[in-house]
């Protein structure tokens, strides 16, 4: 029988062969799933043999993966900005460059007594959940096209405790009347921003397990920039702020966007590789 090392250092060596990115993680993490502990308990019982069963659930799992599903459809699930959150292939995964996003919101508006916050193409709403929980007690509009989206989105803000400060709104932002009447502090939105060319050159993982409505605009990939901020001035309050995550190479044409509906004071925040990741402006 193998045990947990050597069955970790055989799936390294597999997922490699699949060309799948940080292959001993990922064979951490399967394996993990399998015995329900986590990456740690690895590490603390190396020497442990894996039963019959167990081998079992973890070649399946192998196998799914260096077809390229994602490991977190595989395991169910995702950590962001220090949360777990339900993911399936309704929704876009949330990845590490969008917390900089949400970080950058709670930093900026961390005085501010409940502050109305609208997210736009909420997702498995791991941006809605995120600042419900670390805001000052906001009142959250959650809106998306997709209703299969809201109800993960739905599940997640239950299951981190704030389905209180959160309402989900079926809508498609590109139909008009806007569905509300009020105001808000806040409107956050990572939109579809993958242009129709560059979304064929996406890795298997994208293009064959998420949802093409959420990646992709199947244009430019400004359009939800345009159609957002054309919005922002009847949506947001004097003072109030928008926020986008962007595409590599966008910030100038989004920053024109921005001050082309007549938002100030716009920065730029940088990921964690160097690239225009966040920009944020304000409604005078």
């Amino acid at each position: 029988m193998l045990t947990i090392l050597e069955a970790v250092n055989l799936s390294t060596e597999y997922l490699v062969k699949k060309g799948i990115e940080s292959p001993r993680i990922n064979a951490e993490l399967l394996l993990a799933h399998v015995l329900n502990c986590s990456r740690l308990d690895l590490y603390l019982h190396f020497d442990r043999p894996l039963n019959e069963l167990e081998l079992i659930m973890y070649r399946e799992l192998l196998k799914r993966r260096g077809s390229r599903e994602p490991l977190q459809h595989i395991i169910g699930w995702v950590e962001f900005y220090g949360l777990k959150f339900k993911v399936n292939r309704d929704v876009l995964i949330p990845r590490p460059e969008t917390e900089l996003l949400v970080e950058e919101i709670i930093k900026d508006n961390k005085e501010v007594k409940q502050p109305a916050v609208l997210d736009i193409g909420t997702g498995s709403g791991n941006i809605a959940v995120s600042l419900a929980k670390y805001l000052n007690s906001p009142k959250m509009i959650a809106i998306d096209m997709s209703s299969k989206a809201l109800e993960v989105a739905k599940e997640n803000s239950l299951y981190n405790g704030v389905e209180q400060f959160i309402e989900f709104i079926q809508h498609d932002i590109n139909l008009l009347p806007f569905p509300l009447q009020m105001k808000f502090d806040i409107i956050v939105s990572n939109p579809p921003y993958v242009s129709q060319n560059d979304y064929q050159l996406l890795q298997p993982e994208l293009k064959v397990y998420e949802p093409r409505k959420a990646l992709t605009d199947d244009a430019n990939g400004l359009s939800y920039y345009r159609v957002i901020g054309s919005l922002s001035g009847t949506l947001l309050n004097p003072g109030g702020k928008l926020y986008f995550e962007l595409g590599k190479n966008q910030y100038k044409s989004v920053k024109e966007i921005l001050e082309e509906n007549e938002l100030s004071n716009i920065k730029i925040i940088n990921d964690y590789q160097n690239i225009e990741r966040i920009i944020c402006g304000v409604k005078n």
